[in-house]
């Protein structure tokens, strides 16, 4: 894994500055592409992975449950999305949610991805990440839990795509964790609330996680709205989308129990339209457990898409046996029931 690089700063007396700069740069962006690299191995929660691949094997599929399954992990929602924005037709590159994907998608594409993907469990750390997956994902999961209470508060309409965003939202975090393996305690110091953090990385690496967040979104082909939201999760000005996003991200570190701004608190909530009265009811219902909305999908009345041998669309092959058995039973009984015309008709429903 590279050295961690020096982020002290260029003065401007030193006449070789520029060319110290120019090179000062020039190894960042070395680090940065290396790291987008690296998250292409980013593994799934074992669990997650193994219940999704349940559902989608089972006898009676739902879609709705296939939907949860894959929310509740990074590295499937990132997977999921990235296929099915590169299926040819009107929807590619704008695939914004989960269910929009499960929907696109045939469960045989959905398996062969959950089959290939990489996973880690907390009691087997790998050498790459260590505990990482684990902290980002519970974060992660905290705050998609807070982003759909406020969603609720506010009668905000966008929930699904808003279920993506609000779990997505720090992976860029990732790529400086990667680039940077000071990051985040040598960077950050002693900051305490979210701001002072992202305060800390501008100042220290020339860019923050949610910058870096917005460009890998955009080079993994997520739909512009999808990197827009996690690019801007922690502007003073965001509004909308972003702006719920980043409220969420507050009341996940203070459901933790970490430092939070209470000025920051409800600057952001007034955003979005909530005032200190929904506040306060949101803060008190999150240490609490809640089942949560049904996630809803259509089921899929078309054929899935088109097999590609040797990709995730390919159906597997226990599949098509039992479709060729299936199919080789009908003709049999076909070819019976005509051997024998002079056998009297039997009654509907029986036989």
């Amino acid at each position: 894994m590279p050295q961690p690089a020096s982020v002290t700063p260029i003065t401007t007396q030193n006449p070789d500055a520029a060319g110290v700069q120019r090179r000062h740069n020039e190894g960042h962006g070395r680090r940065l592409t290396a790291a987008f690299e690296a998250l292409e191995a980013f593994p799934a929660l074992a669990e997650s992975r193994d219940r999704l691949l349940r559902l989608v094997t089972a006898e009676r599929i739902s879609p709705g449950d296939v939907v949860a399954a894959v929310e509740s992990d990074v590295a499937l929602v990132i997977a999921v999305l990235r296929l099915a924005n590169q299926v040819e037709g009107k929807s590619r590159g704008r695939v914004e949610s989960v269910v929009e994907a499960v929907e696109l998608l045939s469960p045989e594409a959905v398996q062969t991805l959950a089959i290939r993907a990489r996973t880690f469990d907390f009691f087997e750390r790998s050498s790459v990440w260590d505990a990482a997956p684990e902290r980002f994902r519970l974060h992660g999961v905290a705050t998609q839990r807070a982003a759909d209470r406020l969603a609720t508060e506010a009668g905000y309409e966008d929930r699904d795509r808003l279920m993506v965003t609000a779990l997505l939202h720090d992976i860029g975090k990732l790529v400086l964790m990667h680039a940077y393996p000071g990051y985040p305690g040598q960077v950050h110091g002693n900051a305490r609330t979210p701001e002072e953090r992202i305060h800390r990385e501008r100042r220290e690496l020339g860019v923050d996680h949610a910058l870096v967040g917005g460009v890998l979104a955009r080079r993994w082909g997520l739909p512009k709205a999808v990197a827009s939201v996690i690019e801007r999760h922690h502007a003073d000005d965001a509004v909308g989308e972003a702006a719920f996003v980043r409220l969420a991200d507050m009341l996940a570190h203070y459901s933790q129990g970490s430092a939070v701004s209470p000025t920051e608190l409800l600057k952001c909530a007034r955003t979005i339209g909530l005032g200190p009265s929904e506040l306060r009811s949101v803060m008190y219902d999150l240490p609490y457990p809640t089942t949560g909305r049904t996630r809803n999908a259509r089921k899929r009345t078309t054929p899935g898409l088109l097999p590609v041998p040797g990709s995730c669309h390919e159906p597997s092959l226990a599949r098509l046996t039992r479709l060729a058995c299936m199919r080789r039973l009908a003709l049999a009984a076909t070819v019976c029931a005509a051997s024998r015309p002079d056998r009297e008709a039997e009654p509907p429903g029986l036989g």
